[in-house]
């Protein structure tokens, strides 16, 4: 079995402080590729039982896997006791995608007292106004919602008062020649300039006072892998590329109990289906160079 070194080393992994961005070794795979790792990751588990460290199977766990369920492990092998390329990519694949999630994800998801933290220091030195939505708890835990709170400052100081829709309550409709060409299955959290031929959507995803890991929250990884299906027939299809973005935090909810979840999004970034994926403090680097290129699609002229 490789070591996580070994990957970080041989896939020129980026961790400590950079977003996580799709690895250009991975991005380009067949479904038939991600098929094979959303079935192994079904067949062995994400994570081991006892200690809940991310599984990283080997070529031959991997055959051994597909074997289980009666599937012909010969697409993966060399030989009984060597894996062909595909067989290796896979192996790869697992060790990346732990790597990355031990040395760029975990370290980047905030408590709620620290995103309450980032919060106030965000709100006290960014003053330009913009929505500050509440949380949708009762009692004393009914405060900011301090993720997308942060978001939107950050947001609204990077587009320096171009239009933005911070809480779209209608469907994403993009047009051609006056006329509707698609409309999305669902809302999104966010879109620039405006859900209506818009230049980029988001989804945040933050859960700092949930005490199980429900099926509202797994519905909300779903949720963008709908949005990015969608986008990618439309990109495909028509040739409208719409900039998709995941973002989300709350450590408990995600590393103690979501491990799956996030190897998930791992994968959908990969599959093309998000642009990037930002956890916790990432926004707070990443956000405004990645509304900085927002400005320029929508002005045609550079803002540096």
């Amino acid at each position: 079995m490789q070591s996580i070194e070994y990957a970080a080393s041989r896939l020129h992994c980026s961790v400590g402080g950079s977003a996580l961005k799709p690895n250009d070794e991975f991005r380009k795979q067949p479904k038939s590729f991600w098929a094979t790792v959303r079935l192994v990751s079904q067949v062995l588990g994400y994570t081991e039982p006892r200690t809940g460290r991310l599984r990283t199977p080997s070529f031959k766990a991997i055959a051994g896997a597909l074997a289980s369920v009666g599937l012909n492990p010969e697409h993966v092998l060399e030989t009984e006791e060597v894996g062909n390329s595909l067989g290796l990519l896979l192996e790869s694949y697992f060790v990346y995608r732990a790597h990355v999630l031990y040395d760029l994800v975990r370290p980047a998801l905030m408590t709620e007292a620290g995103a309450r933290g980032e919060f106030e220091r965000v709100r006290q030195t960014l003053s330009r106004g913009c929505p500050l939505p509440m949380n949708k708890q009762k009692g004393p835990k009914r405060a900011p919602a301090y993720f997308t709170c942060i978001i939107n400052i950050l947001l609204t100081e990077a587009l320096a008062g171009l239009p933005c829709d911070f809480d779209p309550r209608k469907l994403t409709t993009i047009t051609r020649d006056a006329v509707p060409l698609r409309t999305l299955a669902r809302r999104v959290d966010g879109a620039f300039p405006s859900p209506i031929n818009p230049i980029a959507v988001w989804e945040i995803k933050e859960y700092y006072y949930t005490t199980t890991f429900g099926s509202r929250v797994a519905d909300g990884v779903y949720e963008s892998l709908l949005d990015g299906l969608e986008l990618e027939e439309l990109r495909e299809n028509e040739g409208v590329d719409v900039l998709h973005y995941l973002m989300v935090d709350a450590y408990e909810t995600w590393w103690n109990d979501g491990k799956s979840y996030l190897c998930r999004m791992v994968d959908m970034l990969h599959m093309e289906y998000v642009d990037e994926v930002l956890f916790g403090r990432e926004v707070l680097e990443r956000l405004p160079k990645i509304a900085l290129e927002w400005r320029r699609r929508f002005t045609g002229i550079s803002t540096s």
